[in-house]
């Protein structure tokens, strides 16, 4: 299917639906037995960035038997186009309506693209409720972070992949290969599917709730599959699959450069960070893998930027090594190294010296918290005097413009917490002058601050979000301190943090609440012009739920949570221990430091938390 021009021209970036990029994969869709179609639920700049969506791109389309390809949220001049002219969505490669595929892959990486899958499964013509789906309809399956707890949108997927996709993903595709050869029965598959480690088929599970409305059971339909979905993971990451060439697009995206996943995992351990939680343990690459897929992917793409991605670059055991390796050819293709993640407190003039060359102007460092006292609450390991030396580093070397980030609303906050945020801003201006060799122009210090959202799988996921008024107030306290033009104050819209921290904790009831929105025309809530804060808080009075109770209620350390039939491999006692010992005021080690038992080394073979130092 051809978009008409006619259409294409009335719609703002008019390449984001027109497909035919240079590296996109083409196959005869009659010579192959499998279709799958990735659906991003957000714009085309955004998903075309997306690197896990790249890998499982070249994982499928690696196979002869399966055709991958590529679907995006269309933006909402596109979306008043298609509704007015009847035209569903459709794939970018082939042009096929998505309702034609074998199978819909949605990756999910935040709570608020939730209205987006659903927009797109009407656009393309699909049923909403997995349970009004037969065998004519696609299987619909979701993937990433979100599906740690993906019970607030269990109704609309028919499975879910648990972990790291690269391995489940070829299984569950030739899964559907047999199934589909011996006549395709939907409600056979999916119970096969529920039998193979990291898939959650979320209609094989039925919930009960007490009459709190806290949860009371979940229990599975068949004894052959599991009570407890566990994560799956890539144990060697020199072996696991990478694209060697990418789907270049028409404009501008969000990551216009070239992403050298170089480890998965962390060491650190704060409180508040599910990411550094759900992809333990650490797993790194070897610097000659490395090195031979950045020089793939400069062949392939022609950028002129290189980003080195992990949790926290500079914990990578051999970054040294690594970006010495990088720069033997990079300076002299003129391509750029970028080294985001950077902690302060690991944060060197070798470092500095590589990079200085690459980006100009300004370098982000995360603090997390005002004082020390908070810092050690949230396990940040970080202390001031470790900021203020990553800061003289960066003015020696020329820059002059330093971002810091932020949370408010973190357990324990108080206003003296606060105003060290302003404070530690104002010593990186003191620090800045103090700084013999700095650059002959004004510093600035440029502030961000999120709301702090209690996530699963993390010591705080039993903690309460700030209420609202609570979080406005600590905005608008920081705000009224801050009198030195040197330091910008942004801060993240506290109602748009609130319904996100609703979905991050909820059960499957949210289902309704979802449904209602959907029904209500939100979507996009992610982008600021389309976030209706009021429509939400009506959808959810509509179908009678307090969104308080997921928000802003403190969980019971006893309670059975949302997600307690995921396991990622790190335990609930682990979490519970790192809970208390934040109220105690007590950090914790790194994990090269000290072993802290937390449960994730079992699943990573003999190289994962301390891997082997790789020359």
């Amino acid at each position: 299917m051809k978009i008409p021009e006619r259409i294409l021209k009335k719609v703002e970036k008019p390449a984001r639906y027109t497909g035919g990029e240079w590296g996109q994969t083409v196959k005869d869709k009659n010579a192959v037995d499998v279709r799958f179609a990735f659906c991003f639920p957000d714009t085309y700049e955004i998903g075309m960035s997306n690197l896990g969506v790249r890998i499982l791109y070249h994982v499928l389309n690696s196979r002869e038997d399966t055709w991958a390809e590529r679907a995006y949220a269309p933006w909402v001049d596109m979306e008043e186009a298609m509704r007015a002219e009847n035209i569903p969505l459709w794939a970018h490669e082939s042009g096929d309506p998505l309702r034609e595929f074998d199978i819909l892959g949605f990756s999910i990486q935040y709570e608020l693209c939730y209205t987006n899958v659903l927009n797109m499964l009407d656009l393309a013509g699909i049923p909403l409720l997995s349970s009004e789906r037969d065998e004519s309809h696609p299987i619909i399956m979701a993937g990433g972070p979100c599906t740690y707890n993906a019970e607030p949108i269990a109704d609309y997927f028919d499975l879910c992949m648990i972990g790291e996709g690269e391995e489940v993903i070829d299984e569950l595709v030739t899964l559907y290969k047999e199934h589909k050869k011996r006549g395709f029965v939907r409600t056979e598959y999916l119970h096969d599917a529920a039998k193979i480690e990291g898939v959650y088929v979320p209609s094989l599970y039925t919930p009960s709730y007490n009459e709190d409305g806290t949860l009371a059971s979940v229990t599975p339909l068949y004894d052959d599959i599991p009570t407890k979905i566990k994560k799956r993971i890539i144990k060697d990451m020199d072996k696991s699959p990478f694209p060697n060439k990418l789907v270049m697009p028409f404009i501008e995206t969000v990551q216009d450069k070239i992403t050298l996943e170089v480890y998965r995992g962390c060491i650190r351990g704060c409180r508040f960070c599910q990411a550094g939680m759900v992809w333990r343990p650490v797993r790194e690459k070897s610097v000659e893998v490395l090195t031979k897929q950045a020089e793939a992917l400069a062949d392939a793409t022609g950028y002129d930027e290189m980003t080195l991605s992990s949790l926290s670059i500079s914990d990578y055991t051999c970054i040294d090594h690594l970006t010495d390796e990088l720069l033997k050819w990079t300076d002299e293709r003129k391509i750029s190294l970028s080294l985001p993640s950077l902690r302060v407190d690991s944060f060197t003039k070798e470092l500095m010296d590589k990079i200085s060359t690459v980006r100009t102007g300004s370098l982000t460092f995360a603090p997390e918290a005002g004082t020390q006292r908070l810092r050690d609450v949230i396990n940040k390991n970080v202390e001031k005097d470790d900021l203020l030396r990553a800061c003289r580093v960066a003015f020696e070397g020329g820059k002059s413009q330093v971002k810091l980030y932020f949370m408010q609303g973190l357990p324990t906050e108080t206003n003296e917490d606060l105003d060290g945020i302003k404070d530690l801003a104002e010593s990186v201006i003191h620090e800045y002058y103090q700084t013999p060799n700095r650059p002959k122009k004004a510093p600035g210090v440029t502030i961000s601050a999120a709301c702090f959202i209690p996530k699963p799988f993390t010591p705080f996921q039993w903690e309460p979000q700030c209420e609202m008024e609570t979080l406005l107030e600590k905005q608008k306290y920081l705000d009224d301190k801050i009198n030195d033009r040197k330091i910008k104050y942004n801060y993240h819209d506290a109602k748009v943090s609130r319904i996100e921290a609703v979905f991050a904790r909820g059960d499957r009831k949210l289902n309704k609440a979802l449904a209602k929105a959907h029904e209500m025309g939100l979507r996009f809530d992610g982008w600021d012009e389309h976030f209706h804060y009021e429509k939400w808080l009506e959808a959810f009075e509509a179908v009678g739920i307090d969104p308080s109770f997921y928000a802003n209620r403190e969980f019971g350390e006893e309670e059975l949570l949302p997600w307690d039939n995921i396991d990622i491999g790190v335990t609930k006692e682990f979490f519970l221990r790192e809970r208390h010992r934040a109220y105690a005021e007590t950090t914790t080690k790194n994990c090269r430091l000290n072993c802290n038992g937390c449960g994730a080394n079992q699943l990573g073979g003999e190289r994962s938390c301390c891997p082997s130092l790789k020359k």
